[in-house]
């Protein structure tokens, strides 16, 4: 396939998604998109809790406590205290190992890289060799990166189980993650919105009618 045809199949699909996306009577710009937080330790616990979780039932309710909770959590030299420590499971409220090495190793990383507050992770996120070196970690795949950039503020699209459905559901049968995410892209564009709004209401119009996450806490 070459670059031109690649590029119209590509367009041709994201009309098809806008076009079902307004035939649902899409008001995607009236939606309420996800916060920008300014926040670091919301914002990574919400970036690492949020893979095969409930969220209104599991994430949310723990990203709330944190931000009534711990207000001095705010920036990554803080956080590495918590980590340090060893009241990583405490701070986020959660005791299985997995998700808690993966919220130590990408907050070691943060201070390693000198990002400290979260206008420091939006600019360095808008550099694509900082956005491809975080998902060295382990357990950060391109999926949680996009997420991070959702949640300080740039325009991007998650492609998640959701997006993956969305798509299907207009018979997108194409899996790989960097086509999804152009075409959702372009589809936001066509539609007028941006991308985070589409995101936000791609996820509420899919979780609605779809079997629900795991709902139980560790």
């Amino acid at each position: 396939m070459t670059m031109q045809s690649s590029t119209v199949q590509m367009l041709v699909a994201a009309r098809r998604l806008a076009d079902y996306a307004t035939e649902l009577g899409a008001d995607v710009a009236s939606q309420e998109i996800r916060p920008a937080y300014e926040h670091m330790g919301a914002l990574l616990a919400d970036s690492i809790l949020q893979a095969g979780l409930n969220y209104n039932s599991v994430v949310r309710p723990r990203i709330i406590t944190i931000l009534a909770r711990y207000p001095d959590q705010d920036r990554t030299s803080t956080l590495l205290n918590v980590v340090y420590r060893g009241e990583t499971a405490t701070f986020l409220n959660w005791t299985h190992i997995e998700k808690i090495a993966r919220f130590d190793s990408l907050v070691r990383y943060l201070g390693a890289k000198s990002v400290e507050r979260t206008d420091d992770l939006r600019m360095f996120l808008h550099d694509k060799s900082f956005a491809l070196s975080l998902r060295e970690i382990r357990g950060i795949g391109p999926k949680t990166v996009d997420y991070m950039k959702c949640l300080s503020g740039i325009e991007s699209i998650a492609v998640d189980r959701h997006v993956k459905t969305f798509a299907r559901r207009v018979g997108i049968t194409e899996t790989d993650y960097d086509y999804l995410k152009s075409v959702f892209c372009c589809a936001a564009d066509l539609m007028s919105v941006s991308r985070r709004q589409f995101d936000a209401w791609v996820w509420r119009q899919e979780s609605s009618v779809s079997k629900p996450q795991i709902a139980f806490a560790f």
